[in-house]
């Protein structure tokens, strides 16, 4: 008779769990299916999973603007070729300064063109 191995199914809540849980994952990362062994790194990759988006669900988006400018800078792209990507150069003065809000054709064009996902962009930002 094969003895099986126990596998230890405990809830991810801190970040020495998430370490073990992934020491544990590299382990088992090969394991055949139909498996216990495969069963239990199934098992571990959905906790790990909802650890992570407990964890980043704390987090909450960043600010549109923000966001952009982070990213210009990151792309080393000044006002002068943001503008060409949105067709104005006022409009993008306009944008980066608050004093105007998005369109949905900006928020795509500057979310292909500077690689922002779009649900960032839609969030609501104070404008003055």
């Amino acid at each position: 008779m094969l003895k099986q191995s126990k596998m230890e199914i405990k809830l991810i809540k801190s970040e020495k769990d998430y370490i073990e849980a992934s020491e544990r994952l590299e382990t088992l990362f090969h394991s055949k299916p139909g498996t216990p062994e495969n069963d239990e790194l199934q098992i571990l990759v959905m906790l790990m999973e909802k650890y992570e988006d407990e964890l980043l669900g704390k987090f909450p988006d960043p600010d549109p603007i923000e966001a952009i400018k982070f990213k210009m800078e990151q792309m080393e792209i000044d006002q002068k070729e943001l503008a060409s990507i949105i067709g104005l150069r006022s409009r993008a003065s306009e944008i980066l300064s608050r004093k105007r809000p998005m369109s949905i054709n900006i928020i795509r064009k500057i979310s292909s063109a500077l690689a922002i996902p779009a649900d960032i962009l839609i969030q609501p930002y104070e404008t003055i």
